[in-house]
């Protein structure tokens, strides 16, 4: 095929590609000076929160207790920095007005969320001890505390859903979203921000695991690899669009333990203390203290 082919070639592709219809809600249009979120930063973001929520085992480790103050001081000062240029860019992200960098009104509502975020972190760091703890001792295999937040896959998750979930609920748009996909990719658990998960809450091992947006999750709940909190189908309106914003995921009460690869969908309740055996589709309410397995299959 002579040059001229390949010019042709790439000349119609540019030409279709370039067409409205083409990409008609596949763009975002870009305003100048409008800021966009970024996954890079918003990755030093969550290394920066993992070194306060964790000092010593993310980020500088020469840290120790008497200066604990002044590394924790420097990280919170960039994590300031870094969140409330990105909180401007979720809050310009999809806006119809002119949003640059220089609008003040919304500059100084993004530095408002990232204060108010920050101001979260000492009860984020409690709610995490928690997890800690539950993976801990749900774990015969873990030796320490420090080898539960080093290696286990779980806390990386649920660190970036705890954050993304207080950034939900200050109503940031996007970036909670990113977060924990940040999380699902490197770990496989997909939770997502909009989920309301108790204290004491480990997955164990965790590969596979979803969690829907209007799940709710008591205290003291474990997972295992597998387990999705799911939605079946759910209603369209009058143009056949799905309702959005529905409850349509578990609710799984205190104590609760569901077992690698069950399947639990619909907006039903797994009663506080039940156990969910592995491999099990569930689409009904479990009783309280049940007790859910597979029937044996008979000769």
């Amino acid at each position: 095929m002579s040059p001229m082919n390949f010019t042709h070639i790439l000349t119609q592709a540019v030409d279709e590609l370039s067409e409205s219809e083409s990409y008609k809600g596949l763009m975002h249009q870009h305003k100048d000076g409008e800021p966009l979120p970024s996954a890079k930063i918003l990755q030093d973001i969550i290394e920066l929160s993992r070194a306060i929520l964790f000092p010593g085992y993310f980020g500088n480790s020469t840290v120790n207790s008497r200066t604990i103050n002044y590394h924790i001081g420097v990280n919170i000062e960039k994590l300031f920095g870094l969140l409330t240029k990105q909180i401007m860019a979720g809050l310009c992200f999809g806006a119809s007005e002119e949003c640059t960098e220089d609008t003040e009104s919304k500059q100084a509502k993004a530095a408002d969320l990232a204060a108010k975020l920050i101001g979260l972190f000492p009860q984020l760091r409690r709610t995490l001890a928690t997890d800690v703890e539950a993976a801990y001792n749900g774990d015969p295999a873990a030796q320490s505390f420090g080898e539960v937040i080093c290696c286990y896959p779980a806390i990386k998750a649920i660190t970036n859903y705890r954050i993304a979930h207080e950034l939900l609920k200050l109503e940031v748009p996007l970036i909670p979203r990113i977060i924990t996909e940040m999380a699902h990719s490197e770990t496989g658990i997909d939770i997502h921000p909009g989920a309301q998960i108790g204290s004491y809450f480990t997955i164990d091992h965790g590969t596979g695991v979803v969690i829907g947006a209007t799940s709710i999750i008591g205290n003291n709940v474990k997972l295992y690899q597998g387990v999705t909190l799911g939605a079946k189908s759910f209603p369209l309106d009058n143009d056949g669009n799905p309702i959005k914003g529905i409850p349509r995921h578990p609710i799984l009460e205190d104590d609760v333990i569901v077992y690698s690869n069950a399947t639990i969908l619909g907006r039903i309740i797994v009663g506080k203390g039940a156990t969910v055996g592995g491999n099990i589709w569930v689409t009904e309410d479990v009783p309280p203290g049940a007790r859910l397995v597979q029937t044996k299959a008979k000769k």
